[in-house]
């Protein structure tokens, strides 16, 4: 009985280690590249000044976010850390760090542009 319960005992240390390393990584579909977050295609991400951090909302909506589109979360998704998930005016949920939502920029055409950045003074490249 004693190997079983040493055995017992490892297994829920193993679970316990292996859950902690998990929590370790960032639950958004987000990485950092040249200094800025990307999305999972390695797309540059975006803050817009408009939206409040914190207010749970995205003020680019319709023609927007066609120019901007967010970076889209699904259902299920459950925020961490700096990354939280919101729900937009259409219902459908979107990833925010530090509560500031986040896009990409239609002109971007490949990994690492960065042609958002400065867009009428309020667009910026989101910043780790």
């Amino acid at each position: 009985m004693h190997f079983a319960t040493r055995f017992a005992s490892l297994l829920t240390l193993s679970a316990a280690v292996l859950s902690g390393c998990a929590s370790m990584t960032s639950p958004a579909p987000v990485s950092v590249a040249n200094g800025v977050f990307v999305g999972p295609n390695g797309m540059t991400l975006y803050t817009f000044d408009k939206d409040m951090a914190g207010s749970g909302k995205s003020v680019c909506n319709g023609p927007c976010a066609t120019n901007w589109p967010p970076l889209m979360a699904a259902d299920a998704d459950k925020g961490r850390g700096d990354f939280s998930v919101l729900t937009r005016d259409d219902g459908k949920k979107q990833w925010a760090v530090k509560g500031m939502p986040l896009y990409f920029w239609v002109k971007d055409a490949k990994a690492g542009d960065k042609t958002g950045d400065g867009v009428l003074n309020v667009w910026h490249t989101a910043k780790p």
